[in-house]
């Protein structure tokens, strides 16, 4: 993985390749590279490090290719270099192509290749796949389409990948399994490929993504769509419903700080249309047929992984609160490996910001084949998990470009509220008034949310003092103990500080060795049914000196005099908080972050969808 764009058509493709490559820098990547088919030869340009290395390689190139292909690459097989960057070239220099995902088979395949005469110039799963469709395209002297169809019905694995062959120029060919593609389709003989829709976004609306085991063969004048297996498909056209604006910076430094600061129109958009104008309803059109069934269910397990998982924490303490119905939380990338006790009267919930998480996806399968009833919450429209589950909710958080996830944390905790709500008064567990007053406090989250943003520039003054330390302690109880390691997985995300969330309760039983005047330790210390209990626990971290920085409800003084910092939050109901108390702790990492000299949007090692296993 990471990255995929290509383009075929009327115009330079180079501009747009660049263009679409910066796209996706967001992605998270180490090397770039570009392939144009130009006078009947392939010409390659690759280069480790950032999009703008490879522009500055570029620069004095005049080529004026109609048709190329560009990636950014998150290293798997092989170290990040030039050589290992993509796109890739078989051994006679008749294909080139460039891959998301990863081939599994790939070390029998090589040794396969070897014994034929091939020899390799990198350490990629990808520059095998290529030999193999050449090796196929020769001995078996097919066309390019056959090769790679055969070629990839003998690989295990992964993929996303676009194609070129110097002996048929004019043409891409594209396929997919389980590496998202979509097609964009222009308006004068051209076509758009990438990895999702950001690179396309500014050329074209009109969309197709490609499902498991589909192979797309494209020319300027025709876009055919077909199984590996060679059956011929329909392509079904979406309109894409996002705009220039939504993957822009907007006037902010970074595009972390700009989703932080979006999230009371995010959280807004989540409900919006899905709250009747009097309260007294929620209805969420993608569950409506499951819905009977969701109520009675014996038990519920939740499938996520990373900042998902905490969500799906957090949904937890909602559903079993206020439905009553047993709750699991499970890491996907777990769940698959450890033989579960599932059947037909389970309800599995898969939540996924990209909708194409690898490992969640594998564990949906899993669910599946045990046969309990999988539904999706996801945020990108048309992605895999959608298409991989009966019902679903889209958490419409818009485009989340930052590799640090924020506004799709609380998007996805939003729908998992309403679901828990709804289950509630569908189960008669909640009254009508009760449900009532539930729903206007959701509603009236956003506003709370912007009133807690202007708190912004004193999170920064706190963030100066705790920049230089190498470790941070995050603790808090019930709704916010997940909140707690949400919190702790930013910082580490984009600062490189080792933090750890913790139930504040733990903390006596092993990390409270760790507390000195060394080890700040953040408290979600608000007014709840812990309150009493979470001032014990600070009472504990400042008798062994330790630094206390505490989110707090608005107005209360007793642990204001308690703590060296502390940052005040609205008042919202218990079962609300989460949607505020994250908020402070999203900025200070942010700006610990930045006044290390981080690059925020896009961390070290880190890939913002998470396409391999």
């Amino acid at each position: 993985m990471c990255g995929i764009v290509g383009y075929i058509g009327g115009r330079n493709a180079y501009p747009i390749l660049i263009n679409g490559l910066k796209r996706l820098e967001y992605r998270g990547y180490d090397s770039a590279g570009i392939a144009l088919f130009d006078n009947n030869q392939i010409n390659i340009y690759k280069k480790r490090g950032k999009v703008a290395d490879l522009e500055a390689l570029m620069k004095d190139e005049k080529i004026k290719a109609k048709i190329g292909i560009g990636h950014t690459r998150w290293a798997t097989h092989g170290e990040p270099n030039d050589i290992n960057a993509h796109p890739h070239t078989s051994q006679d220099k008749i294909f080139t192509l460039i891959h998301n995902g990863i081939i599994e088979n790939y070390e029998t395949l090589k040794n396969k290749l070897i014994s034929k005469g091939y020899r390799f110039t990198s350490d990629t799963d990808t520059e095998v796949l290529v030999n193999l469709i050449e090796y196929f395209y020769k001995k078996d002297s097919v066309d390019a389409e056959l090769a790679v169809r055969i070629a990839l019905s003998r690989v295990i694995g992964a993929y996303g990948i676009v194609l070129m062959c110097k002996d048929e120029p004019g043409k891409l060919i594209a396929a997919r399994k389980g590496s998202p593609l979509v097609i964009g389709i222009g308006d004068k003989d051209e076509y758009f490929i990438a990895s999702d829709a950001t690179p396309i976004v500014e050329y074209t609306k009109s969309v197709i993504y490609l499902n498991n085991d589909n192979l797309a063969i494209i020319t300027c004048k025709q876009l055919i769509i077909k199984t590996i297996d060679n059956l011929a498909l329909e392509p079904e056209i979406k309109k894409l419903d996002i705009g220039i604006d939504a993957i822009e910076k907007n006037g902010f430094d970074h595009f972390m700080l700009k989703e932080i600061f979006e999230q009371p129109q995010s959280i807004r958009d989540t409900f919006r249309g899905r709250i009747s104008p009097n309260f007294k309803d929620i209805r969420l059109g993608g569950l409506v047929k499951v819905l009977p069934e969701l109520s009675k269910a014996r038990r519920i397990v939740i499938i996520a992984c990373g900042t998902s998982w905490h969500a799906g924490l957090v949904g937890e303490y909602l559903i079993e609160e206020f439905a009553r119905i047993s709750v699991e939380v499970e890491y996907a990338s777990e769940f698959r490996y450890r033989c579960p006790i599932m059947d037909k009267n389970d309800f599995v919930i898969a939540i996924s910001q990209s909708g194409e998480t690898a490992d969640t996806l594998a564990a949906i399968e899993l669910a599946k084949q045990k046969g309990a009833t999988v539904i999706g919450i996801c945020n990108v429209v048309g992605s895999s998990i959608p298409r991989e589950t009966v019902a679903g909710v889209y958490t419409h958080a818009g485009p989340e470009i930052g590799v640090a996830s924020t506004k799709a944390f609380t998007a996805q905790v939003t729908v998992l509220t309403m679901m828990a709500y709804l289950l509630g008064k569908e189960k008669k567990i909640i009254s009508d008034e009760k449900f009532e007053h539930l729903v206007k406090e959701l509603y009236s989250v956003p506003e709370k949310i912007s009133q807690l943003l202007e708190v912004n520039e004193k999170i920064k003054e706190i963030a100066e003092i705790y920049k230089d330390s190498t470790n941070f302690l995050y603790l808090g109880r019930g709704y916010q103990y997940p909140v707690a390691m949400e919190g702790a997985l930013k910082l580490k995300e984009i600062s490189y500080i080792h933090a750890e969330g913790y139930p504040a309760a733990e903390m006596k039983h092993g990390p409270i060795a760790l507390i000195d005047k060394n080890m700040p330790v953040v408290f979600i210390a608000i007014k709840d049914k812990t309150y009493e209990k979470i001032i014990s626990n600070i009472q504990e971290i400042k008798a062994r000196k330790g630094d206390v920085i505490a989110v707090i409800t608005k107005g209360d003084e007793t642990i204001k005099n308690m703590v060296d910092h502390c940052i005040e939050i609205p008042e919202v109901d218990e079962s609300l908080s989460h949607l505020l108390t994250i908020i402070p702790l999203q900025l200070l990492s942010y700006h610990i972050a930045v006044k290390r000299g981080c690059n925020v949007d896009q961390p070290r090692n880190l890939a913002k969808s998470v396409t391999v296993e």
